[in-house]
């Protein structure tokens, strides 16, 4: 039996392939990839500079943030610079993810290493949500035993904050099709509207001497922190365990493919994420004995990767006959 392979240019290159089921019975097998334009662009890719360059205007920042905290006697600031160190860390695992991203497929590694920018999102949010823990036990103890502030610094180092994670956040407003951009662009607004309240409650300290005002501050700062994480953290498990990217409904995927020309049926259809902008699917599509599978293959790769950016697609082909004696039909069978 043949099969093919599509490339996302129009050319169909056949290959042999059979599929031995309990009773060995023959399939059509077909491999659709759509190599046209953004697909194998790893959105961190174009993202280089803008990792380097808010990696070190982060790293300065928190340094400040850090001494001037100690200093003056803020926690917010602290809290801040905390907040500030976890997006440092997102934005080192996430540069890291975006250079092994673009290492080529080996044989020990067939996808690649495109599933580590998923655990670096992973990796960041845990990260946050342990050191939130942290300064919200340090602001509770402060609420009832809140130091002196020294204003004018605070202030001085939360403006800086605004700036400097206003700027980064600008570097990584496109591409938020990608979890890791998206967790880093949303990280640094939150960063940037942190700094704001830090500045805010410090002025409002200067006019009115409530010293409480930092300690409830850096709790509010927790509340961000806990918002923006928990999110990031649920959608990179989810993909960390096969779960379907959250962009794809799987029932119109189904549909799709149910719908092209000439299909009775489909079965055993799995989705799942490569990395955080790539999609991989497989699935068996029952057709009649005469029909065209090369053409159905060509359009069915064209279609995914138009309609939902799934990039790498592998179909099987089966007869009404065969597809009777599949082991994988039922849906409840993996």
């Amino acid at each position: 039996m043949s099969g093919g392979h599509h490339d996302g240019h129009g050319h169909d290159h056949g290959d042999n392939h059979t599929h031995d089921h309990a009773a060995h019975h023959a399939h059509h097998h077909g491999h659709a990839h759509d190599h046209g334009p953004g697909h194998h662009h790893h959105a961190p890719a174009r993202f280089g500079a803008a990792f380097a360059t808010g990696a070190a205007l982060n790293i300065t920042l928190v340094v400040a943030q850090i001494g001037v905290g100690l200093a003056a006697g803020s926690m917010a600031l602290l809290a801040d610079a905390a907040h500030n160190f976890g997006d440092v860390l997102g934005l080192l695992f996430a540069w890291a993810a975006a250079i092994l991203g673009m290492r080529a497929p080996s044989m020990a590694r067939t996808y690649g290493w495109g599933r580590f920018s998923i655990l670096a999102a992973l990796a960041n949010a845990v990260v946050l949500l342990i050191s939130s823990g942290a300064i919200a036990v340090e602001a509770a103890q402060r609420l009832f035993a809140p130091g002196m502030l020294v204003p004018m610094p605070v202030m001085i180092a939360a403006a800086a904050g605004i700036v400097i994670n206003g700027l980064t956040a600008v570097l990584f407003s496109r591409g938020h099709d990608d979890l890791n951009i998206r967790a880093t662009f949303l990280h640094m607004v939150a960063d940037a509207a942190v700094s704001a309240g830090v500045l805010i409650g410090a002025g409002l300290i200067a006019l009115t001497g409530w010293q409480w005002l930092d300690p409830a501050i850096s709790l509010v700062i927790v509340i961000v922190i806990v918002r923006s994480s928990w999110s990031i953290l649920l959608e990179a498990a989810h993909l960390a365990t096969d779960g379907v990217p959250r962009r794809v409904n799987r029932a119109e995927v189904q549909r799709y493919l149910g719908g092209l020309p000439g299909v009775l049926e489909v079965h055993d259809l799995h989705i799942w994420a490569l990395s955080t902008t790539e999609i991989a699917l497989t699935a068996h599509l029952v057709r009649a004995e005469t029909a065209d599978d090369q053409h159905l293959i060509q359009a069915a790769g064209d279609g995914l990767a138009a309609r939902f950016r799934i990039g790498h697609a592998t179909l099987q082909i089966e007869t009404a006959a065969l597809a009777a004696l599949c082991r994988l039909r039922p849906d409840e069978v993996v």
